[in-house]
């Protein structure tokens, strides 16, 4: 039953992947990927380096051991970064993700998550059905953006 849903998270993260790469390339103009307004305060380009520090974190590094270094800062404080770059991290990203659920057992699933992520322990399973809905709501996030700021 567990492997089923690996699976499942494994076809769920490359889908949103693909749709963070496929929003990305939608920008017409790619300044527009680091505008803000005042009511959208983060920027495309830096929700889409979040998301790629965010996986590089808590499934390259902690489930792959990758060695995988976040600086979140940056994430939020880095601007025009080249589309063409950001979407080779995608792919690098897309990468990392599958070759750590691959590793994962059974067991692992059950297991407490190895770092404190929420304020109370919660299973590797948890965490992972969480960052795969983070990544949805910060891709829906960057969908609105693209449509309001890249005129």
């Amino acid at each position: 039953m567990q492997k089923l849903l690996v699976e499942t998270l494994k076809r769920l993260f490359n889908r949103d992947l693909n749709k963070l790469k496929e929003e990305i390339e939608s920008y017409g103009d790619e300044r527009n990927m680091w505008e803000v307004s005042r009511e959208i305060s983060n920027s495309a380009g830096n929700l889409c380096l979040h998301l790629i520090g965010n996986l590089n974190t808590y499934i390259g590094a902690e489930i792959g051991k990758n060695g995988y270094i976040r600086q979140r800062d940056l994430e939020f404080s880095l601007k025009n970064i080249p589309r063409a770059e950001l979407i080779a991290k995608i792919g690098q990203t897309k990468i990392e993700v599958d070759a750590a659920l691959n590793l994962l057992t059974d067991e692992q699933l059950k297991e407490e998550y190895s770092a404190a992520v929420f304020k109370e322990n919660v299973s590797t399973e948890y965490v992972l059905v969480h960052l795969v809905t983070h990544l949805a709501y910060h891709l829906g996030q960057i969908n609105y953006h693209r449509r309001l700021l890249d005129k």
